[in-house]
């Protein structure tokens, strides 16, 4: 593929290009703040509406009071990540730092490899985040992948199990448990109704847990 001219420069949603030509177009697009490439295809999404701000707020909350909570983990928005040959943008990640036994890293600019959780808020991108972003984060390692539909108000949590997602389901009381980091319980209900009091009250919960206590002093005590 021929390198993009900074004159020529542009991104597309439907454009192919490799990654470094990817990146290399949106170094030259300072005021583009979202793009992403998944596998070989160039995706800019719509301007972020309400409905997808306010619940990425909430798992953003959520996660980062966990990363706060749990030593070696660390929790971020719409980071760009060097992934296979692509650059996705996940809504909210939640990672253990290398230091601690992690599988991802952190590269000149960008994470590199792929966070132990990602998030997607689903407003206009549904086929896209069921698709070709499911099928990357599944080959790329992503241990949970968690997508909020806005329309149907629905959440699916996916543990990678063998090579593929299983769906994991709430329990009776719409709290969701997380099968890869001890202690972080999200309540479906309390994000759907943005009552960000009762979410941190659900997770505060899941942090008092014997469960977090030992999987916190793991990380701590992790020696590369």
């Amino acid at each position: 593929m021929a390198t993009l001219a900074p004159a020529e420069a542009n991104l597309v949603t439907g454009m192919h290009m490799s990654r470094e030509e990817f990146l290399a177009a949106w170094d030259d697009l300072p005021d583009l703040k979202r793009a992403e490439l998944i596998d070989g295809e160039v995706w800019v999404p719509s301007p972020v509406r309400i409905e997808h701000s306010r619940p990425e707020s909430a798992f953003g909350l959520a996660l980062a009071l966990y990363a706060a909570r749990t030593a070696g983990c660390e929790c971020g928005h719409n980071a760009t990540w060097t992934m296979l040959d692509s650059a996705p943008q996940p809504d909210v990640f939640l990672r253990i730092r290398e230091e601690h036994g992690g599988q991802s890293s952190e590269g000149t600019r960008f994470y590199e490899g792929a966070p132990e959780l990602a998030v997607e808020i689903c407003v206009t991108s549904r086929d896209y985040d069921f698709g070709p972003k499911l099928d990357l984060y599944r080959r790329a390692g992503v241990r949970e992948y968690v997508t909020f539909e806005n329309f149907r108000n629905r959440i699916v949590w996916r543990a990678l199990e063998d090579g593929r997602y299983r769906e994991v389901p709430p329990g009776a009381d719409g709290v969701f448990q997380s099968a890869y980091f001890p202690g972080l319980w999200l309540d479906s209900h309390a994000l759907v109704a943005n009552d960000g009091a009762k979410l941190l009250a659900t997770l505060e919960q899941g942090l008092a847990t014997p469960e977090h206590s030992a999987f916190a002093e793991k990380l701590h005590a992790y020696r590369p």
